[in-house]
């Protein structure tokens, strides 16, 4: 599985984008995709979907037990 901090900086760059084009295309201020591409943990969900949302995908909350049952 592809972390999020990875699967962002090689969309960004595959869409030939600086970290600051990309922020201003996505609407959010540089500092979040700086956040985003270095891994931070302390992320606001809302922004990190703005973000997502550029590529066509979102992150929700899932419950552990429904991971587990669908592993089976």
């Amino acid at each position: 599985m592809i972390k999020l901090a990875d699967f962002v900086k090689q969309r960004r760059k595959e869409a030939n984008l600086t970290q600051a084009a990309f922020a201003e295309r996505a609407g959010v201020a540089l500092t979040v995709i700086r956040k985003i591409e270095q891994g931070k943990e302390n992320l606001n969900l809302e922004k990190v979907n703005q973000v997502l949302k550029m590529f066509g995908h979102i992150l929700a909350p899932v419950n552990a037990r429904e991971l587990v049952t669908s592993k089976q």
